[in-house]
């Protein structure tokens, strides 16, 4: 069986890290269809109220 014959840095551990899967990923956002305000998909707005065409909040001015 396979042992290693030092130990692995903190500096190495990062640098293979960040190579791929443990990347950070920009989250992907929507406009609203009534306001064009950028909102994450499958959210109701939080400048109108709207979700898919719908008032789903009233808005306190």
């Amino acid at each position: 069986m396979a042992v290693p014959k030092k130990k692995t840095t903190k500096r190495r551990q990062g640098n293979r890290r960040s190579q791929g899967h443990g990347k950070i990923e920009i989250k992907q956002m929507a406009s609203c269809s009534n306001c064009g305000y950028q909102v994450k998909p499958h959210v109701v707005c939080s400048n109108c109220g709207f979700y898919k065409g719908k008032k789903i909040i009233a808005k306190l001015i």
